[in-house]
């Protein structure tokens, strides 16, 4: 009897070791899932920030390329200085802050003109221009249109615009060479992976 119940005992004790290995193992699968889908979110988050801000700068690009570059404003102070003269100087009415300003307004607008595109070798996405500006047809057979992904392109794009509003007159005040990755890139990290996407790429 007390031997039966000693084999008994044992029995239990491993299958109680037996169900903590189970359950050591499952709670490890667990944790590397968890690890793995909030990675994979994180990656396409920064898919989505870096898609916005290079589809933003070439929104803006285009945008002031249709504004006459010998259209001139007058900016500074009106006020006489006590020598008599005035601190007014001239600039591009496409680079001028006003301009600028009133361009970034509406530019976010124009995410819905963009699709998902996927690399196949990296499975990062990129962001692709779909509706032609001009009403040419365009080639949309590696584009995914996805309203759910458009509107995250739009949220992402207001809210750099909101972060980064000083950068992004700083960098098209003046005519700057490779906007996208000095932007984007270097100045405000939201593309990590900027360096090796081709420019006239988003």
């Amino acid at each position: 009897m007390c031997l039966s119940i000693f084999l008994a005992s044992l029995k239990a004790a491993g299958d109680i070791r037996s169900r903590m290995r189970d359950a050591a193992f499952l709670t490890s699968c667990v944790a590397v899932g968890l690890l793995l889908s909030f990675s994979l979110a994180a990656r396409q988050g920064q898919d989505i920030r870096c898609g916005a801000c290079r589809a933003l700068v070439d929104e803006m690009d285009w945008a002031i390329s249709q504004i006459d570059p010998k259209k001139m404003i007058q900016t500074g102070s009106f006020r006489i200085n006590p020598d008599g003269s005035q601190s007014i100087r001239e600039v591009p009415l496409a680079r001028s802050e006003g301009n600028l300003l009133e361009l970034m307004e509406s530019v976010c607008e124009r995410m819905q003109d963009y699709g998902e595109r996927t690399d196949p070798s990296t499975n990062r996405k990129s962001y692709v221009r779909v509706k032609s500006r001009s009403g040419e047809t365009m080639d949309l057979s590696e584009a995914t249109l996805d309203s759910r992904v458009t509107s995250s392109l739009k949220f992402a794009c207001e809210t750099i615009v909101e972060q980064h509003e000083d950068e992004i007159i700083e960098f098209f005040a003046h005519e700057t060479e490779n906007v996208k990755d000095r932007l984007c890139s270097k100045r405000t990290d939201l593309c990590d992976h900027a360096l090796t996407i081709p420019h006239d790429e988003l």
